[in-house]
């Protein structure tokens, strides 16, 4: 049932992208809102000037700035949470004890979205599978309008007062905003579960709890995907309400109960599903443009989404055709030195970088740092010591990179040959740009695919991303 927000009093905390979107939001919908954030009020000029003139007639904005007093939810009957907060803020801790109930933009939209929802979580390759379900619809020319956001880009509660029946809204989520929710997406896929945002959810069983969240309210009218080579998704299919669809590189069981599956045969990528009974070419492995194992993963659970959203193959084919990545996704910057550079800052756990690694051949400069999120750093180190040319570490999580690398014993041997590993530490990002161009010689690869987060010297990773795709280009 979609919440009326007369007259309600909603606090928000936290003033970035998606706290502003929700006040605008719901100040339109004559609620009355009060948005509070650690920050001072002249480090958020811009954000107030953004908000004025968006309130309804009977609703205005209320700024408390520099703190979070607990006498704000005095009278409050809802606590909006911006992704970045955490549950155990003193503030949300007091409001549940207090009974009062918590949202978050996510869950707003949810609740009043009048078309169909894809919703995609997982660990990794979320951004560029979001990216790519989006391309595929509006390449399907379907009557409605596809709207893309979420996690990335514009919240889509900002957008969902224009949304019509007939549109498509698709939606990347994350575990901090599935924490809280109690809506399901028509259409929700879990790409992987593996260790992430463990400085938030503390232990893997909070990170998953949190991730199954997007299944846990579907109805048998709904459609899981999951992913059906990663544990952690796989494990998830006695949690699926619905219809089931899987994706994977490997042609699947014959005795699968699952309505339809994408794999790859030899050099293409199949559909098959069981009602009807069918074995669908989708297209060859050449019309992916993107650099990657990783990335054919993404995009065999793009069509699976897409399949699941009755979206036809040729539109899947002509999508994957021309799609050339997100930002900050290995992200080719310039040639330089007779080396390539690229952007990969969107790679903000171990896994992710190993990943990046994976998808070139060529020697390689890997720039790693930033902060880190209490993951583990091990199997990023033997990757490193057996396949990196020169390792430039730069920020915050500095030390436990080296200490990880510090407690392996590699013998030379087991380089295959490559010259011995090299190591530069530098105190910031622009620092390891400037010890990378000192390094590098033709026909190397330079890699930014950090590891952690950019929250120890950037606001998020795509201003990391863009002060090194700058700093790169300005190189003489």
């Amino acid at each position: 049932m979609k919440q009326t927000w007369q007259g309600q009093r909603v606090v928000i905390i936290g003033a970035a992208r998606q706290g502003l979107a929700l006040a605008a939001y719901l100040a339109k919908h004559n609620a009355h809102v009060a948005i509070t954030d650690r920050r001072e009020p002249q480090d958020l000029v811009a954000a107030q000037q953004q908000l004025e003139g968006q309130t309804g007639p009977q609703s205005e904005i209320e700024w408390v700035l520099g703190d979070h007093p607990l006498s704000l939810l005095d009278g409050t009957d809802w606590l909006a949470i911006s992704g970045g907060v955490p549950l155990s803020n003193p503030l949300v801790q007091a409001a549940q004890e207090r009974g009062i109930r918590l949202t978050n933009d996510s869950q707003i939209f949810l609740e009043a979205a009048p078309c169909r929802v894809i919703g995609i979580t997982g660990s990794a390759g979320k951004t560029t599978t979001t990216s790519l379900v989006g391309e595929i619809a509006r390449a399907a020319k379907q009557p409605g309008q596809v709207w893309v956001g979420g996690n990335i880009g514009i919240p889509l509660i900002g957008m969902v007062d224009e949304m019509q029946p007939d549109d498509l809204a698709i939606m990347e989520l994350s575990s901090f905003q599935l924490e809280l929710m109690r809506t399901s997406p028509h259409i929700a896929a879990v790409l992987n579960i593996t260790p992430n945002h463990l400085d938030r959810h503390v232990t893997m069983a909070a990170y998953s709890a949190a991730k199954t969240h997007i299944l846990a309210h579907q109805t048998d009218r709904d459609i899981a995907v999951l992913g059906r080579e990663d544990p952690g998704a796989s494990s998830l299919a006695g949690h699926v309400a619905g219809r089931l669809f899987t994706f994977g590189k490997d042609r699947p069981n014959p005795d699968s109960t699952s309505w339809a599956e994408t794999y790859m045969a030899g050099d293409d990528l199949y559909l098959s599903t069981a009602h009807p009974p069918a074995e669908l070419r989708l297209f060859s492995r050449s019309a992916i443009t993107l650099r990657g194992e990783h990335n054919l993963i993404n995009v065999l659970a793009a069509c699976a989404i897409a399949a699941a959203a009755e979206l036809p193959i040729t539109a899947m084919q002509s999508a994957v055709e021309n799609f050339q990545g997100v930002p900050h996704r290995l992200e080719f910057v310039r040639t330089w030195h007779g080396a390539d550079w690229y952007n990969d800052s969107i790679a903000t756990a171990p896994e992710r970088s190993m990943a990046a690694v994976r998808a070139f051949e060529e020697p390689l400069v890997l720039l790693v740092g930033g902060r880190d999120k209490d993951l583990p750093w091990d199997e990023f180190a033997a990757m490193v010591l057996r396949r990196i040319d020169h390792l430039v570490v730069f920020g915050e999580a500095a030390e436990k990179i080296l200490s990880t690398l510090q407690a392996y014993n590699l013998h030379p041997e087991e380089r295959g040959g490559r010259p011995p590993l090299t190591i530069t530490r530098c105190s910031d990002l622009r620092t390891a740009v400037e010890a990378a161009a000192k390094l590098v010689e033709p026909g190397d690869v330079v890699l930014l695919s950090p590891g952690g987060t950019s929250f120890d010297e950037f606001r998020d990773f795509e201003e990391r991303g863009e002060c090194f795709s700058r700093w790169v280009k300005d190189l003489h």
